[in-house]
């Protein structure tokens, strides 16, 4: 369990102590960024990521846990961003960013051209050295790397991407935070991990980004 877990802080939070909370900004503000872009685009994300911070303060007292507080701040932030997408509806929806080709053919034929039955590679990345994958993603230049082509993923597959390999989120979770379907979500995600599966490849035989 982590500190920001801990009945102590959450504790301080309920209580709206200034210096736990400012923890909690450092700890999740850009991921809020990443959740608000696709939602609501650029020129948005930071005013509504602002405004949710405002919520959530005004919140914390009667926070109750009945769902993980990192699932309750996206939560917050996901109400902040399509109250706002509602008011400008300037944005195109998650769901309508899928390409024509994908649109065109079931989402089960595109998986099924990259991966197998049981979740495995067709064509599987040669190269890696997987005798220490501790070790390989402990070098700073492929970290630069795998940061470099983060920033440059769609901002739909980044938001997906982050809230469930780093963040650990449920898929579900994922699904309800950005208001996209279950396969919606596999796609995106899917995507952002053959990406970034395929710079760490290039890199290992290479030695560069």
């Amino acid at each position: 369990m982590s500190d920001m877990d801990s009945a102590g802080f959450l504790a301080k939070l309920k209580n709206q102590d200034h210096q736990a909370f400012n923890q909690l900004v450092q700890q999740y503000h850009q991921s809020l960024i990443t959740v608000a872009r696709p939602i609501v685009g650029d020129s948005w994300a930071e005013e509504v990521v602002q405004e949710a911070w405002v919520s959530i303060f005004k919140a914390l007292p009667k926070f109750q846990g009945r769902s993980s507080l990192k699932t309750w701040i996206y939560t917050i932030l996901k109400n902040e961003a399509f109250s706002r997408y509602r008011k400008e509806s300037k944005t195109v929806s998650l769901e309508a960013q899928l390409p024509d080709d994908q649109k065109d053919r079931s989402i089960d034929d595109w998986l099924s051209s990259v991966f197998n039955k049981d979740g495995h590679w067709l064509n599987a990345p040669s190269g890696w050295d997987l005798s220490s994958p501790e070790a390989l993603l402990q070098e700073e230049q492929l970290q630069k790397c795998i940061e470099h082509t983060l920033e440059l993923l769609k901002p739909d597959q980044k938001a997906v991407f982050l809230l469930r390999d780093q963040d650990q989120l449920a898929m579900e979770e994922v699904c309800n935070i950005l208001e996209i379907t279950h396969s919606n979500a596999r796609v995106l995600l899917h995507r952002a991990r053959l990406k970034l599966f395929q710079v760490i490849n290039h890199y290992q035989e290479t030695g560069e980004c």
